[in-house]
This record gives structure tokens, sequence and C-alpha cells, in this order.
């Protein structure tokens, strides 16, 4: 069984993490040239409704004293909106978790918890916009169609944006998801989320070769606006790129970024590079952590 355990030690909690050090931080920063700030998070209360059978944000109003409100939060499910996957999240059979943790969450101790990454993933952010890139070649993309996006679709789309992902990169691939779902009509969506009707949606092929290519390019992460990164459903044949990815070699996984105003800005100022800032929440044993993410032009 192929995996990475070993790249940065038995006991990491960090995997491809490790490849921002100060160096890539400074490049990242340096990509900052206008100051503009975008938002890469979707509200807190969408998708609506929340998909997996995770629940939707509760608010509830409190009134301190004469002068003075709270927010109290009476649920909050951190993977339901725009997101990081821990590496608590996934494991690969009886191989176990990053570093070959076999131990369940609620026994690991201090290991893999999401709060080790709460120091912020600051570094170059690279975008591939997927639907720009095809109908430049005279195609569509379909969010929500089931389209399989290869290893070697990503290759060209980073040769024809003229960038090169490189170590420490934090990968952004925009499919156009979230303007698509809030599309359909919303008993659609609740149809689709409560399982009466199938979850389709565009994504990474979970073959060997999007794995690899991403090993390759040696990105930090990878942060895609889509649900789950790879494409649903996957091919049982190719496996699953989540349990190539997060367990086996490492490498941090974002989902339901708002990449949409991202892509329109990079397209306006020519440039598919910017500073990517996303600090995951200092939580304890953490599965996973909302987004908290911008990027900088």
């Amino acid at each position: 069984m192929p995996h990475a355990w070993d790249v940065f030690g038995r006991e990491d909690d960090l995997g491809t993490l490790n490849l921002i050090d100060d160096a890539a931080v400074l490049r990242g920063l340096a990509e900052a040239r206008t100051g503009r700030r975008i938002g890469l998070s979707l509200p807190l209360d969408e998708p609506d409704p929340p998909l997996f059978g995770r629940g939707a944000i509760a608010q509830e109003l409190v009134q301190l004293d004469r002068n003075t409100w709270d927010d109290r939060l009476l649920e909050v499910w951190p993977q339901s909106s725009s997101q990081w996957d821990g590496f608590r999240h996934v494991r690969c059979r009886e191989h176990g978790y990053w570093t070959g943790v076999t131990a369940d969450p609620a026994d690991m101790g201090d290991r893999l918890g999401v709060d080790h990454w709460s120091a912020g993933i600051v570094s170059r952010g690279v975008l591939l916009d997927l639907p720009r890139h095809r109908a430049g070649q005279g195609t569509v993309l379909d969010p929500l169609d089931g389209t399989e996006v290869s290893a070697a679709e990503l290759a060209d789309v980073a040769a024809s944006q003229g960038v090169d992902p490189g170590p420490g990169d934090v990968l952004c691939v925009r499919t156009g998801w979230p303007q698509a779902w809030r599309g359909l009509d919303p008993d659609r969506r609740r149809r689709i989320a409560s399982g009466e009707d199938d979850l389709v949606y565009a994504g990474l092929s979970g073959g060997e070769e999007v794995a690899a290519l991403l090993w390759d390019w040696h990105v930090a992460a990878v942060a895609c606006d889509n649900p789950s990164v790879e494409v649903r459903p996957g091919d049982p044949a190719k496996g699953s790129l989540h349990r190539r990815l997060i367990p086996l070699l490492g490498v941090v996984l974002g989902e339901l970024f708002d990449l949409d105003d991202l892509a329109e800005a990079c397209a306006d100022a020519g440039r598919w590079t910017f500073t990517f800032v996303g600090v995951p929440l200092n939580m304890p044993g953490g599965l996973g952590s909302p987004a908290n993410a911008v990027a900088i032009l």
C-alpha cells in the first residue's frame, strides 16, 4: 500500500502543510499587489440544505442586559459549509489514519486534530478555473452532471493559464458548483440533500493519476468549490481520492469554497495567483473546521 507516512515523520500532524515554511509564506505574501481582498467562504447557512446528513447552523440572539446582545450557536456542524477536512475525518480501512494511527478519534489524544493547523494556512494560492478553460475550448462544464476531471485536464488548465503549481501552494479548483446549486428549485435541493434524489456533481477523478499529480506538484492543500473535491458518483474501479490523499499522502483538502468572485478578479487582472490565507479553528481534536479563508490580490 503506497503511503507517505515516513516523509514528515510518524508523529506528524501537518501532512503537506509542512511544505508551507517561512519562505513559502513570504512568497505567498508577495502575490498581494493591489490589496484587494476576496472572501472564499460561503455563508455559514449554505449550502441550503446541508449535505451528507449534516445539520444546519442554528443561531439564537441572547440579550445579556439592557444594552448588550450575544450570539448563541445552538448547533454547528463545522463541515456543513466551506470547510477543511481534518486528518481525523477519513481513514483508509484497516490501515488507519494519517501516519498509520489506528485508534478511533476519541482515543487519539493530541494526535491529528485540526487545532494543529490553527497557526494559519498562509501561502501562494493558485486558481484553476475549469469552466472558463472549457468555455475557451468551446465546451461547457456542467457542475451538476458528474463530469470527471482528469489529471491531464488539470495540467492543461494550468498550462493554458500560465501557472506552475509548486511547493507549498494552495491549489484552488473551480467547477462552478455553488452557483449551480443555488439555481436549483428549493424542493429539488431538499430531495437531493435528503437522499430522495441522487447527489451528482463534477469533480476530480478519484484515480491514481490525480493523486500523483497533486503529490508531484507538492501543493500544501487543495481547495475546491464542490462538496467533496472529487467527482460524485465516483468510479469504484478507480477508488477514492479522499482515501488516497488524506490518510495515505497527508494532502489537506478544502471543500465548498466560494471561488466565483476570485475567478472574475483573476480573469480581470490577467493572473491566477494570489495570497491565500485560511485559519482553521483552534478546536482541540477537531475533525474539521470552517474554511475561514480569504484571497488577497
